[in-house]
């Protein structure tokens, strides 16, 4: 399940909203005859970025890569790669099936489209996501894919160590984490799909909850969380990226109310990491793409703040495409996936060193 549910929250981001509590099952494309299969390795990355954060998440994180047919075959041979990001409260193994790989990888290579490595690396937190963000309370998860898991695929798997050769993309948080990645690592990667993602405005703060905050005042230990309420979950999950404390324990974080009052100053902190709110401070980093790309569908709550995105964007004259298509949240990302995502990427990343 994504950050689509419900965020029963004292600050309400336009990214995360009101959504059926049940999960819509995601469309599988038919196998496509003739896909050869890929190699699909489960590995632990080591990530220095996220190692002695305070909520003590684990700074060995499972990758799951998958290697495309030739791979085995072609010893010499080096690839792009591509980095696929995952959604709240879901990790890299949950991903493979809400996205259905390795079938769409497989489909998408039958399809026609160039053959790349393709890595999901896990950024899953005790309180179900890390918002791809750099927090001393959950760890610096902002290094740890732009830096760490790049770094050991690139020194463990044949691939071509260049930006033009490495895509980015990510759905839902996974979405928010492409967005924000983006626009701060350039020099990583060369080009981003940004599919219906989260937390991209800030709202302004609504009544206080007498109930949900007694019940996140309740919490004594990270591990309490686990019986909270999904939406709960996502305010324990932010508030430990956003507005991290480490002179507040057990959970070193500041949420957004304090004895029954909004928090002006944390509000102001969610505030900030609203890409809306920052990406104007990137215009430069987001013109050394070679290709942009965002898509949402038409009946997701997500879709005007990734509209609002492509707006900015197209305002500063950044060549970028979005879409609107038919669908939820959930209901079309495996064939977006396949579809489209895997064919942007073989249009945009270079299979031999370029510029």
């Amino acid at each position: 399940m994504n950050c689509a549910r419900l965020f029963s929250s004292i600050v309400l981001f336009s990214g995360i909203t009101s959504f059926a509590l049940a999960q819509v099952k995601t469309e599988v494309p038919p196998p496509q005859a003739g896909a050869k299969p890929v190699r699909t390795d489960t590995i632990k990355i080591h990530s220095p970025a996220v190692e002695g954060n305070l909520e003590g998440d684990a700074a060995d994180r499972d990758v799951i890569v998958y290697l495309p047919p030739s791979y085995d075959a072609q010893k010499t041979r080096r690839y792009p790669v591509l980095y696929a990001l995952h959604g709240y409260s879901i990790g890299a193994e949950q991903w493979t099936h809400e996205i259905h790989v390795p079938q769409t990888v497989e489909g998408a290579f039958a399809l026609g489209a160039q053959e790349m490595i393709v890595v999901l690396p896990d950024s899953k937190t005790v309180h179900n996501g890390s918002m791809y963000s750099s927090s001393v309370t959950t760890g610096d998860f902002e290094k740890f894919i732009a830096r760490d898991v790049v770094a050991y695929i690139d020194a463990h798997y044949r691939t071509i160590p260049a930006r033009t050769s490495r895509g980015l993309a990510g759905h839902s948080m996974g979405g928010y984490g492409a967005s924000r990645i983006g626009m701060k690592y350039p020099e990583v990667f060369g080009a981003l799909y940004i599919m219906s993602p989260c937390c991209m405005t800030a709202r302004a703060a609504g009544p206080v909850n007498p109930e949900t905050t007694k019940a996140l005042e309740a919490v004594k230990t990270p591990a309490d969380s686990a019986s909270l309420p999904f939406g709960l979950r996502t305010q324990l999950a932010s508030a430990a990226a956003w507005s991290p404390n480490p002179k507040n324990p057990p959970l070193y974080l500041d949420l957004p109310t304090k004895d029954g009052k909004t928090d002006p100053e944390v509000i102001a902190k969610w505030a900030a990491n609203a890409p809306l709110a920052f990406v104007d401070q990137y215009i430069g980093n987001l013109r050394q793409y070679r290709a942009i790309a965002m898509d949402v569908g038409d009946q997701d709550g997500l879709r005007a703040g990734a509209q609002k995105l492509h707006e900015i964007m197209d305002s500063y004259s950044i060549a970028n495409t979005f879409e609107i298509y038919p669908g939820t949240h959930t209901s079309a990302v495996a064939v977006r996936f396949q579809s489209y995502v895997m064919p942007f990427f073989s249009k945009n990343l270079c299979s031999k060193n370029c510029k």
